[in-house]
């Protein structure tokens, strides 16, 4: 017995053998033969799936085109915004001038010529002024408290804004030429004066001078002859010496004037309000300071 089981084992070798037969090579075989099928999924490239696919894949890719193009229109907004104040450098124009110079109609006039906003001095509403001509030393500090005020008010205005405005007469005269000189003339008293002076500094602090300064330069009888040909009955009883003296504050604080740009107009030549060609002069005189800043 022990010999048939002996035998039997050089038969199961042949069955070993057998199994590389069966292995899945052939298989193997078949499914690589498959794959050129895959390689002729081309042919439906043309599928419409596939194209609203890639179409909106390219769009996806266009989106950051489309930014990166609104980005360069920002800079260049940008740029233009840097290079704009480059043609409007100035903010606030202003006008200067004794009493009849005729600060208030170049104000007007300008402002309609170059579109800017105009800012006028309040006499209209000043509650002092008729009583300060009546009785200079009793009104003088509280006229001048309330111009004092009010142009205040305007420069702040102005430098929150964003228009550009003419205005009608700087606080620097109110303090720099009016006060002294009612001072000087005994019309307002030391401690008022002293008062005055001290406000004024503090509000110094807050403000800045004008981009361009327009000085109106006029000879005592041109002043007079503005003033008669107004007629407001509150500067009827104007005295001269007044008039003067104030002349006399303006020639020498325009003298010292270093705050910024300055153009000085003579009235006695150039009769703007009246004359169509005076007018174009002063503004041809003004538009090249401005392109100047």
């Amino acid at each position: 017995m022990a010999t048939k089981k002996s035998k039997a084992k050089p038969k199961s070798k042949p069955a070993s053998k057998a199994k590389p037969k069966t292995a899945a090579k052939p298989k193997a075989k078949a499914v690589t033969k498959s794959k050129p099928k895959a390689k002729a999924k081309p042919a439906a490239k043309p599928k419409p799936k596939a194209s609203v696919k890639t179409k909106a894949k390219v769009a996806v890719k266009s989106k950051p085109k489309t930014k990166s193009k609104s980005i360069v229109k920002v800079k260049a907004n940008q740029k233009g915004k840097t290079s704009a104040p480059a043609k409007v450098k100035y903010k606030h124009i202003a006008i200067a001038g004794n009493i009849g110079a005729g600060k208030s109609t170049l104000t007007k006039l300008l402002a309609a010529h170059f579109g800017w906003e105009p800012q006028y001095e309040d006499v209209e509403n000043n509650p002092y002024l008729m009583d300060f001509y009546e009785d200079m030393p009793r009104w003088s500090f509280p006229l001048q408290v309330f111009f004092l005020n009010s142009r205040f008010n305007q420069l702040i205005d102005i430098q929150r804004g964003d228009k550009v405005v003419i205005q009608d007469r700087t606080i620097y005269e109110d303090a720099q030429i009016f006060a002294p000189n009612l001072h000087s003339m005994s019309l307002m008293t030391k401690r008022d004066f002293d008062n005055y002076t001290n406000l004024f500094k503090t509000i110094n602090k807050l403000i800045n001078p004008p981009d361009l300064l327009i000085y109106l330069r006029g000879s005592i009888s041109t002043l007079v002859g503005q003033i008669q040909k107004r007629g407001r009955e509150y500067e009827d009883n104007l005295r001269l010496d007044y008039l003067r003296r104030l002349n006399e504050y303006y020639e020498a604080w325009i003298t010292n004037y270093k705050a910024g740009k300055l153009l000085i107009i003579d009235v006695d030549k150039l009769n703007f309000a009246d004359k169509k060609d005076h007018l174009a002069q002063v503004i041809q005189k003004v538009s090249a300071e401005l392109n100047g800043l």
